[in-house]
């Protein structure tokens, strides 16, 4: 509790601090802004008073008492008293009148009139200056005009001062309005702080700077050292985050920002992605892999964040399933047999017993036959022993559900047919699901029944495989090749919907083509070129056609 206590202590603090730290800026913005107006507000009035200076430098200059004076020195007291009417009249701290020698005709102080100063002449151009002038007044704005006479040459200089404390005075009377700019400033800068580290806030869900790192640091661990895919897709459906085991079974490089649609192909993976597809553990087949994908929608507060996905490997295990379920069908078949051989023993024990040994002898021999004899029937027509052995068995496994597989007439197939490993996988799945269909149409006895076909030619190898089920519907023909698509429940250990979705992609990667009909059952057509050219379509005729030959009502074996 304390411990919660001293972390909530400190989230506070450090709120405070962010918050106080966003003020401190916002404060000293605005001293900094208010010093530097001050200063070029005192510069502007430097400059206007120095201006003011000159305007009273320039009408001290045309008065016609200080002309009177310098024209006639005999008269010089009235320059003074005239200098000092102007001086009182525009509270200026001196009006100075200098003839050319530099000679002073008035002054505040009456003991520098006829001293000379120490500056030039100045307005000698017949133009005004301004300046700043630290005299024997003090600091003044200083502005000087010439001095002229009737003809209109210079004749003297006009000096004029406004002191210093006039020009600070002016300036403290404007600061507190500026001041009350920058406090308001200061203000209206602080609430927007306030309402920011809100919104923040509310944004970061109540997650401090130090949670908020701590987070990053934990995601980016957990994403990158599991061993399942992770894909975050935010609310408009860009990936927003994809973990290096999601890049190796996506097969995908950059996708930062991209939606789905944008790095993968039109199928079922993308549309499990993009939550076209609904589900759980939804089954997805690609080139390399079998994966399992799920997709969760997220959201806070009753805010929707998006939606973040697991894809996990499951090639591996779906084979070990299937093998595991195809070892199981091979037991149930010889438990089957085992039965059937106890019977075949009974007979015979019982036929020696009654001492019918020819008998005996007859039927033993008959029963130890059949097996040589349905394996003999079948290494005629198909050369490779791996294919008579995958044949020999799924024909076994099918009796035992009461499903009899037929090879048809005029079946070949060579030795070393091209493409043998994806030819094995697709005749095994393809005979499987055509044993499950057959199965599932509760044919009478004797009525379940599984064609299967071989033709090679020099360019391609065709397999044809059909069953007395109730066929495809045409609005399913493309469908039943998906991931998943199913008309029959799980057995549970190998998933549904895998096995024909396998043989197309076989299929397309060794550039054949798969194609399905109804006869009334389902007939599946695959052809495998010899080499990488697109095959031609098997087009057989009636005669050369297997089916037509051993029609599935047929009795090949």
């Amino acid at each position: 509790m304390f411990a919660r206590r001293a972390r909530q202590s400190q989230r506070r603090r450090l709120s405070t601090r962010i918050l106080a730290s966003q003020v401190a800026i916002l404060a000293v913005t605005s001293v900094i802004g208010f010093v530097l107006f001050a200063w070029a507000q005192r510069a502007q009035l430097d400059r206007e008073y120095e201006q003011r200076a000159l305007s009273i430098a320039e009408v001290a200059a045309s008065d016609p008492q200080i002309l009177q004076g310098m024209a006639h020195p005999a008269d010089g007291a009235l320059v003074q008293t005239a200098a000092e009417r102007i001086a009182r009249a525009t509270h200026a701290s001196y009006v100075v009148v200098i003839d050319l020698n530099g000679t002073r005709h008035s002054h505040p102080n009456p003991d520098l009139i006829g001293q000379r100063v120490t500056e030039p002449i100045i307005v000698l151009d017949g133009r005004g200056h301004v300046g700043i002038d630290s005299g024997v007044t003090g600091r003044s704005a200083n502005g000087k005009a010439p001095l002229l006479s009737p003809a209109g040459g210079v004749v003297g200089e006009v000096s004029v001062g406004i002191p210093e404390r006039n020009v600070a005075g002016q300036l403290w009377r404007e600061l507190p309005t500026f001041a009350l700019y920058a406090g308001i400033a200061l203000a209206v800068g602080c609430a927007a702080s306030y309402g920011l580290a809100r919104r923040l806030k509310r944004s970061t869900f109540g997650l401090e700077l130090e949670e908020i790192a701590g987070l990053l640091q934990d995601r980016e661990a957990m994403l990158h050292g599991i061993r399942e895919g992770v894909i975050a897709l935010d609310p408009h459906g860009c990936i927003t985050v994809v973990n290096d085991e999601a890049r190796r079974l996506l097969q995908i490089d950059e996708a930062l920002g991209l939606k789905p649609e944008d790095v993968l192909p039109e199928g079922r993976l993308r549309n499990a992605l993009d939550g076209t597809l609904t589900g759980t553990d939804i089954t997805v087949l690609t080139d390399r892999y079998c994966l399992v994908v799920n997709r969760m929608p997220v959201g806070l507060h009753g805010r929707e964040l998006g939606a973040v996905l697991t894809v996990r490997d499951r090639t591996e295990m779906v084979g070990l399933l299937h093998e595991l379920d195809s070892v199981r069908g091979l037991t149930d078949a010889l438990r089957a047999q085992q039965h059937e051989f106890s019977n075949h023993l009974h007979i015979l024990a019982g036929l020696l017993d009654l001492g019918e040994h020819e008998a005996a002898f007859e039927y033993a021999v008959e029963t130890a036959g059949a097996e040589a004899a349905l394996t003999e029937s079948v290494r005629q027509q198909v050369g490779n022993p791996l294919m008579v052995g995958l044949i020999v068995a799924k024909a076994t496994v099918a009796a035992e559900r009461g499903v009899k597989i037929a090879l048809a007439e005029g079946s070949q197939l060579g030795e070393q047919p091209p493409h043998l490993r994806g030819l094995l996988t697709i005749v095994g799945n393809l005979l499987d699901n055509a044993v499950d269909a057959a199965v599932a149409a509760d044919a009478g006895p004797g009525e379940a029944r599984v064609s299967l076909a071989f033709h090679e030619t020099p360019s391609a190898v065709t397999v044809q495989v059909a069953d007395s089920g109730s066929g495809v519907r045409p609005e399913d023909a493309e469908s039943i090749f998906e991931d998943g698509w199913s008309t029959r429940p799980d057995r549970g250990t190998a998933r549904r919907g895998l096995g024909l979705a396998l043989v197309k992609r076989l299929v397309q990667q060794h550039r054949g083509t798969v194609s399905v009909s109804s006869c009334p059952g389902a007939v599946f057509t695959v052809t495998l070129p010899l080499s990488d050219a697109d095959p031609t379509p098997a087009r057989w005729t009636a005669e050369e056609n297997p089916f037509e030959l051993a029609p599935l009502g047929g009795d090949r074996w």
